[in-house]
């Protein structure tokens, strides 16, 4: 099962050239991966944040067309790999006319905060949470 979310590309995505400023991208990445963990996992970042996190550890993106505003791009996540503390998520970006604009891999990890926010450490995810994110494993 994939994840899936529309965005609109607007003013503030677009360069000077008139198409997404590619770190614009990695933002939508991140909205689509905080969108997920809310809406599909039932845990909000707001929530994860107060004593954990779930940084980006690994990404590989590749950019394939251009996207344009006023464009709507149809936002995929799915899971290709559950590990005891991380998640390899599989994504792409396709517009209107059903082009690849981007797509790629990323790897998260669930680690703890201490409370002094100083250090981190990685921490499992517990079986309810692992029953959801199979949901969308893509085998």
């Amino acid at each position: 099962m994939k994840f899936i979310k529309q965005e609109k590309i607007r003013f503030k995505h677009i360069d000077y050239a008139g198409i997404v400023f590619y770190p614009r991208f990695l933002e939508m990445l991140n909205d689509l991966v905080e969108d997920w963990f809310e809406e599909a996992l039932e845990r909000p970042f707001s929530k994860i944040h107060e004593t954990n996190g779930i940084p980006t550890v690994d990404l590989k993106v590749q950019f394939k067309n251009a996207a344009r505003i006023g464009e709507i791009l149809t936002k995929s996540l799915w899971v290709k790999e559950l590990k005891n503390s991380s998640i390899i998520c599989g994504f792409q970006f396709i517009n209107q006319q059903e082009k690849t604009v981007l797509e790629g891999e990323v790897t998260l990890v669930s680690v703890a905060i201490q409370e002094d926010r100083q250090s981190i450490k990685a921490e499992a995810f517990n079986e309810e949470m692992k029953d959801k994110i199979n949901i969308y494993l893509n085998s």
